[in-house]
């Protein structure tokens, strides 16, 4: 063996030895989650495919469009949809979840007469009165008051839903209150049972009282309109801008004094 210039010469001993502290790795950093794709229901996309009449570039381009005009609505760039959306129902007039989008993104953006022109459409394809209210507003936006009751007669010969109907009745008793009717319009809402006392109102009751309220106010009725503010603040305290209301015509937004009854009476237990 070949002598090396080590040869003869004694190790470190291992008490000698450092410890080598290598840093440690940085945590990965969280990764981010990639953007969720928005996608058109299958049924309305195919509706737009078998409507449109071009190539096969220009059927999926307005899939596409119809689907950024979508997500637009969805995220409350209204005017965005409404000019994406009108692009669509001018190739395909005939599908009717583009009316309604189309109408819907016109009321939201405040383009009365447009939204009126899509939201018809969209009931004379349909035959659906869900939105017909917001067509009597839309009138009711630009004054059109015989308009507003030709179209609530409409409403009430479709057979709406109780919500729908209650939703009309609105808007025709606001009608009647700008003509300063207000005798008219307490009537229409108080047929409708907007007077009624309810442990548990629904979501169309808790409208009926804030629209009775503000038709009694604007009458000069403001105990009846103080009741009826109270009703509401009670039943949904944030609701609309009752509560600041009922502040202005002097009176204290009163507690919720007992809790709602999740149970019916009947399906509690008598104790033993």
């Amino acid at each position: 063996m070949e002598v090396t210039p080590s040869t003869g010469r004694k190790p470190d001993q291992m008490s000698t030895w450092v410890e080598d502290v290598r840093p440690s790795a940085p945590a990965p950093s969280a990764k981010v989650k990639p953007k969720v794709k928005y996608a058109l229901p299958g049924d309305i996309a195919a509706d737009v495919r078998k409507a449109f009449i071009g190539t096969s570039y220009m059927r999926e381009k307005m899939v596409i469009t119809l689907t950024r005009a979508a997500e637009a609505y969805d995220r409350k760039r209204y005017e965005e949809a409404l000019r994406l959306g009108r692009i669509v129902a001018d190739a395909v007039p005939g599908v009717a979840p583009v009316r309604e989008l189309t109408g819907l993104a016109a009321y939201r953006a405040e383009r009365w007469n447009m939204a009126k022109i899509h939201l018809r459409a969209h009931f004379t394809i349909t035959g659906d009165a869900e939105h017909l209210p917001l067509v009597m507003d839309c009138d009711r936006a630009n004054h059109r008051y015989r308009a507003v009751e030709k179209t609530f007669g409409e409403l009430e010969e479709s057979e709406p839903t109780a919500e729908v109907l209650a939703e009309g009745r609105i808007v025709m008793a606001s009608s009647l209150a700008d003509q300063r009717m207000y005798a008219e319009a307490i009537e229409l809402l108080t047929k409708a049972g907007a007077t009624k006392q309810l442990r548990n109102p629904s979501y169309r009751h808790v409208r009926l009282w804030y629209a009775l309220a503000d038709i009694f106010d604007r009458a000069g009725d403001t105990t009846s309109a103080r009741e009826l503010f109270a009703r509401v603040v009670i039943a949904e305290p944030d609701a609309y801008d009752a509560k600041a209301r009922l502040g202005e015509l002097g009176s204290v937004a009163p507690r919720k004094n007992r809790k709602r009854r999740t149970t019916p009476v009947s399906k509690k237990k008598s104790a033993d």
